[in-house]
């Protein structure tokens, strides 16, 4: 197709959409989808994140009263116009799938009425049963706060009427943040920063608390010769990278932002006592102990960014018996001083597998999940924008129709050869559910019973990790662990690669009972709409936020947060 047959396709559907938006026809506007087409929208339209699918559904949705006024004419979408000039100008695409649906897909900028604001959307576009185009798939997503924009500009340089050094005025920023903190942020991990960056470019003060004595050192503390599984530019907007990054690199990487980010924290700092919230006020009391000091604060928000959940832990009859080294896989430092020893993980040596994986290969996962459309140089930002358009719970009903058979048939060999020696296999969340693969293991469970292959695998192949197949654990004694069919393991290490604990119960111990009594069951996980549980978005508590999840989440929802958080600030939300 050519491209000014994409731009004409694109520009007359967006233009009439403009029309029935900023006309409040619903009825019109809910037209230009596909009768299953698919609606998700980050803050345009509510407070919140909603992703809807049919048209039913949408209208309903657009057509519910605020304000004495239908959804769609309350917030009075406009000005839409074709977002040409960047990478995610009108293109062709080709969904994955037996399908393979084709058609039109574009960025496009728009303004929000109520609140004043400036939003960019994109669409993908293709011909129902009488040949007119409709979106398959529209995504809307507010950017900024008319008048209250996401600052980048650089107050340091030489300007007439300086008054101040650059180390003078971050200091008198930094006493006035810890002097009456708008937002305190718990961890100093990526989602931590990230989201403390975004808050001060939007001007509002927070403060970061992180229990280790440098930011990094959640990564720089880890076994030698860890990296991250995902390609560079996944995880840093740093071209000069190595493809994988090693793990001290991305601690310094962390460090650094922070400094560069002029971000204010509190390092060797942990939450001292259960925080209470004060309805009336609409702020917290936290006691945060600082070093050998405890200090009282005051925020009204609470940002709980302490990553991923403690770990799991199981208990077994005997395992204060056992002679040699056990520990969980999440205080692994290095394999190194077991040179020569028998090593059992339970969850390569001998590896107990207690329930099927969904194994990826490294080269697979790169090809199929970790492919950039774009060609090298254009801006992490771009990506972040398109691959946060497609609705979740759609790309799993894709990946559920056969989209997942590519990605089988890439690892073929390797699956055979892990089928070979008794490894079971699963790309299914639960039995009969559909096979989901990877984005829905790290989506639906946060990749728990995932893994993406940079060898093991091969290993497990060639028979030099042994597996101890779908037996469960009875005991432990002072040799190794007994299974209930009477089998043993003799081993001199074992190793719990038994995942972590939800998020939630870290947050009940870290909040109490009352306070988490009052939230969802769950953080991350998808809710009935296929958007992540309280995760940078409203948690069902007033002044309670969650930040987590990995670099990509991170990077993309952080903003959606900082605006939730500003408009509260304003008394707009």
């Amino acid at each position: 197709m050519a491209s000014e047959d994409l731009y004409t396709i694109s520009a007359n559907w967006l233009k009439s959409l403009e029309v029935a938006s900023s006309t409040g026809d619903s009825t019109s506007f809910v037209n230009h989808f596909l009768s299953d087409g698919w609606f998700r929208d980050l803050l345009c339209f509510s407070w919140n994140f909603r992703t809807l699918s049919g048209s039913e559904k949408i209208r309903g949705f657009l057509s519910e009263v605020v304000d004495g006024k239908p959804r769609l004419e309350h917030s009075g979408l406009r000005d839409f116009k074709l977002d040409d000039h960047t990478a995610n100008a009108p293109s062709p695409f080709k969904l994955l799938g037996p399908q393979g649906i084709e058609g039109v897909q574009g960025a496009f900028t728009f303004t929000i009425t109520k609140p004043a604001a400036l939003g960019r959307g994109f669409f993908r576009l293709t011909q129902d049963a009488h040949g007119k185009w409709k979106a398959l798939t529209l995504f809307t997503n507010m950017q900024d706060l008319i008048g209250h924009e996401e600052s980048s500009a650089n107050q340091h340089g030489l300007y007439e009427g300086r008054e101040m050094t650059w180390e003078e005025d971050v200091d008198a920023k930094f006493r006035a943040i810890e002097a009456d903190p708008t937002v305190l942020i718990v961890g100093g991990g990526q989602a931590g920063l990230m989201s403390a960056a975004l808050l001060r470019r939007l001007g509002i003060r927070a403060l970061v608390i992180e229990k280790n004595s440098h930011v990094g050192d959640s990564w720089r503390q880890r076994y030698p010769n860890l990296t991250l599984h995902t390609p560079a530019y996944q995880s840093s907007s740093t071209t000069n990278f190595p493809k994988f990054i090693p793990k001290g690199k991305l601690a310094n990487f962390l460090d650094s932002y922070a400094v560069n980010q002029e971000l204010c924290i509190w390092l060797s700092s942990t939450i001292a006592s259960t925080p209470v919230y004060d309805s009336s006020s609409a702020r917290w009391t936290v006691e945060v102990h600082r070093g050998d000091q405890k200090v009282f604060l005051n925020p009204k928000h609470l940002i709980l960014a302490t990553g991923s959940g403690s770990p799991r832990i199981p208990t077994w009859n005997g395992m204060d018996q056992f002679q040699g080294a056990l520990y969980h896989s999440d205080f692994h430092k290095n394999a190194e001083q077991f040179r020569g020893k028998r090593v059992v993980v339970v969850g390569a040596v001998t590896m107990v597998q207690r329930s099927a994986t969904c194994i990826v290969s490294s080269s697979a996962a790169e090809q199929t999940h970790f492919n950039s459309p774009f060609p090298d140089g254009t801006p992490i930002e771009e990506l972040d924008f398109r691959n946060n358009s497609m609705p979740l719970a759609f790309l799993l009903q894709l990946i559920k129709s056969g989209g997942i058979q590519h990605v089988k048939m890439l690892d073929k060999e390797l699956h055979d050869g892990l089928r070979k020696v008794g490894f079971n296999l699963t790309w299914e969340l639960s039995p009969g559910s559909g096979e989901v693969g990877l984005e829905g293991f790290l989506f639906g469970r946060q990749a728990s019973g995932t893994m993406i292959d940079i060898g093991c695998g091969k290993l497990i192949v060639e028979g030099r990790v042994k597996i101890k197949q779908g037996q469960d654990v009875s005991h432990f004694d002072k040799d190794g662990i007994a299974f209930k069919d009477g089998s043993k393991l003799s081993t001199d290490v074992i190793v719990l690669a038994t995942g972590n604990e939800p998020v939630m119960k870290t947050t009940r111990a870290l909040l109490g009972k009352e306070i988490t009594e009052q939230l969802p069951p769950e953080v991350m996980g998808l809710d009935s709409e296929g958007e992540l549980n309280q995760t940078y978005r409203p948690s069902g508590h007033p002044g309670l936020w969650f930040a987590t999840g990995g670099f990509v989440i991170s990077r993309f929802l952080s903003k959606r947060l900082g605006l939730q958080i500003l408009a509260r600030e304003l008394g707009i939300a």
